[in-house]
């Protein structure tokens, strides 16, 4: 029973001898145990937030659609700090993936797992030096598993009960994992869509709640009021459940609006208006419209909704949300994923958006490029550095 302090005086022994250095953070073991047992979503799974928020909802599947296609739209350049490759393994590999997809196709694909989930998965298939074929992977199918230093050991891919183990340790890693920052986690993302969840279920109610007022007309219920003789006699049951049954089947519903209604035996209809808390339930709407739209960083204004005068016109709108959104995401994306294929080639290159090739940033480019141009003052290395160029070009001196 006293085995613990034997390990323990074993441990102060241990303590006393030379340990090797070990590149790896203090804080990776105790990270590494932080996340084990619980869900990594909780309740709100990916499964239910794509199809609420997607599949289900205007709003969401606009602002998905617009970020993602936006953003495989974007050409990239490869680059180091001595030239420009207008030919290179990378630069064929991306713009070839596979044989099922193309570049925009298999980037689409991977901004939309990242917007859905807050993570990206890539993998890479065959090849030596550079990778034969890129892959997205299904992030509501991976699993992260850490190991003791809170560094990735593995991932497992989990299809119809069957599952496939990615193992990560000595070279290039088969998994390229692009994360959204999470704030409580330290190995998944946090998605726009979870930040927009509650937005989405107060859209999605009002969107219920009008299809059902379509179902009853589009018009406010009214109350049957049945006055007998005295003023105070009371349906009976066979009364009551007929005059409902009637009402159900003769005028409820889209076919039967503007039908007459024949009372009889003291029944009298009384409609009743729309209630102020009626006339705001379509405001309600339009601001959670509103809020998903800011969740995404999409201006409301590129969606379409009403009563949003953030910007001054479309165009403005429209560089706000490449500056804000686009190029963040693209930029944040590339470098991760050239980083981790320079692990394959043993090289080390920027892969980036070409911002000149984007026509919502024409007006700022030439501007930037009018205003170091004229500056005396700066030497021709110190234009191109400014202007995101390597120092040298193809065929200079």
């Amino acid at each position: 029973m006293f085995d613990f302090l034997k390990r323990a005086d074993a441990g102060q022994e241990m303590g006393k001898m030379d340990v090797p250095e070990v590149k790896a953070s203090a804080t990776g073991k105790i990270a590494a145990w932080g996340t084990v047992g619980r869900s990594v979503w909780g309740a709100r799974d990916v499964a239910t937030l794509t199809r609420s928020g997607l599949t289900s909802n205007p709003v969401g599947f606009r602002a998905v659609k617009i970020i993602a296609e936006a953003a495989a739209a974007l050409p990239l350049v490869l680059q180091d700090n001595e030239r420009r490759y207008d030919t290179h393994p990378v630069l064929d590999l991306i713009q070839r993936p596979n044989a099922a997809q193309g570049r925009a196709e298999l980037f689409e694909t991977l901004f939309g797992q990242l917007l859905l989930t807050g993570n990206g998965y890539l993998e890479a298939v065959g090849g030596d030096d550079t990778p034969l074929e890129l892959h997205v992977l299904r992030s509501d199918r991976m699993t992260f598993v850490p190991g003791a230093d809170g560094w990735p050991v593995a991932y497992y891919y989990t299809v119809g009960g069957r599952k496939h183990r990615f193992a990560v340790g000595e070279g290039a890693s088969p998994i390229c994992h692009v994360k959204s920052f999470h704030p409580q986690d330290d190995h998944y993302g946090l998605s726009p869509m979870q930040a927009a969840a509650t937005a989405l279920d107060v859209h999605n109610v009002a969107s219920r709640w009008s299809k059902a007022l379509l179902d009853n007309a589009a018009r406010p219920s009214g109350a049957i009021i049945y006055k007998g003789a005295d003023g105070q006699s009371q349906l009976s049951a066979d009364q009551y459940d007929r005059l409902l049954s009637e009402m159900e089947t003769q005028h409820q519903g889209a076919k039967n609006a503007g039908r007459p209604m024949l009372l009889e035996g003291g029944l009298d209809w009384k409609p009743m208006g729309f209630s102020p808390s009626d006339m705001e339930f379509q405001k309600t709407k339009e601001a959670a419209a509103r809020e998903i739209a800011i969740a995404f960083g999409v201006p409301p204004m590129l969606l379409g909704l009403t009563g949003d005068a953030t910007y001054a016109n479309y165009q403005e709108a429209n560089r706000a949300f490449y500056r804000l959104t686009v190029l963040p995401l693209v930029t944040r994306v590339a470098g991760s994923i050239a980083d981790w294929l320079g692990d394959f080639t043993g090289e080390r290159f920027d892969l980036k958006p070409d911002l000149d090739q984007v026509a919502a940033l024409s007006v700022e480019r030439d501007a930037q490029w009018k205003r170091v141009a004229t500056a005396a003052f700066l030497t021709d290395a110190e234009k191109r550095n400014l202007l995101g160029l390597p120092i040298l070009e193809v065929g200079d001196g």
